[in-house]
């Protein structure tokens, strides 16, 4: 499997490199003076971002090499199994809070508190490896709200993503929304 850590830096760095074009002037000078202030040791998904943003070309091209890399370790294990299945998110649904900036907004993931873009992680796995992927209900938490799960498959492989999830569904059931809804 790939390196879950790894595979998240380089998918948010290169995610935001190709956002980093529309920044003001003025939000350059902020990411870059922010960036230049980061500890190399400082392997975070919000130091991931500020890589991306103000990243090189040069470093860019070495970033996409770095994701080559990544994509021929997931067909390799794609060789050898058929699925993988993760979850789509750390956590269960949440309610949508829109009162504060994104940037700023957190969740309760196993009792702490994190950065609620941290949760790109989950996405990064199929979309940085150009893999497809589903997302399927599972079941409910003791809330009611609705658990998911994520199935991945081989480049190109978008059938058996599909039919994985449709085989799961007769098992459990389909989406039935939380009784408060």
């Amino acid at each position: 499997m790939p390196d879950l850590a790894h595979t998240t830096r380089n998918y948010v760095e290169l995610l935001a490199a190709g956002s980093s074009a529309d920044l003001s002037p003025d939000d350059r000078l902020r990411v870059e003076a922010a960036a230049q202030a980061l500890s190399p040791d400082d392997l975070s998904i919000s130091a991931a971002r500020l890589r991306g943003l103000t990243m090189s070309h040069a470093a860019w091209i070495r970033t996409s090499r770095i994701r080559g890399g990544l994509r021929a370790g997931g067909r390799a294990l794609f060789e050898d199994v058929d699925v993988v299945l993760c979850p789509p998110m750390p956590t269960v649904a949440f309610p949508h809070d829109h009162s504060s900036p994104m940037r700023t907004r957190e969740l309760d993931v196993d009792g702490k508190n994190v950065p609620y873009g941290n949760q790109i992680a989950w996405a990064g796995i199929a979309t940085s490896n150009w893999l497809p992927a589903t997302t399927m209900p599972i079941g409910h938490d003791d809330r009611g709200l609705p658990i998911g799960m994520q199935v991945i498959s081989g480049y190109l492989d978008d059938r058996t993503t599909i039919a994985f999830a449709g085989l799961i569904e007769r098992e459990v059931g389909g989406f039935t929304p939380p009784a408060s809804l």
